[in-house]
């Protein structure tokens, strides 16, 4: 009697490459807006709160497809046989390109700020730079 064997198929993983570019690019793009938006209205920032908004607005859709395309190609390329490096160059990737838009967008230093001496906002940590 033989025995029906199903094939053996490799194990899903939970996210895709997109899918885990997505989810991580739009929580990327979520903090990062929310921290610039945090800083323009700390140090008094812009026109006024409605065309801060139409601004962030705007930068949300291109920080979030920025931050998914690094997971997309780190998951299709290096996360095929190195599942964990792909994982720690995409975390290392996501905390840099937060860093470097909320300090370059959020804290200008063309801009006079009479509030946030140096243009850093009273609740940004010392221990990371602006």
């Amino acid at each position: 009697m033989i025995v029906g064997a199903e094939p053996s198929s490799p194990p899903r993983r939970r996210f895709s490459g997109i899918g885990s570019g997505a989810l991580i690019g739009g929580l990327t793009a979520v903090v990062t807006i929310a921290a610039i938006g945090r800083a323009w209205a700390a140090c008094d920032i812009g026109v006024n709160a409605a065309a801060n908004s139409m601004t962030l607005l705007f930068l949300a859709p291109l920080i979030w497809i920025a931050a998914a395309v690094p997971w997309v190609i780190l998951h299709s390329t290096l996360g095929r046989r190195h599942h964990r490096t792909a994982l720690m160059a995409g975390l290392i990737f996501t905390l840099w390109f937060t860093w470097f838009l909320v300090t370059w967008l959020g804290m200008p230093d063309s801009y006079p700020a009479p509030f946030c001496p140096g243009n850093v906002p009273p609740w940004w940590p010392s221990f990371i730079p602006a």
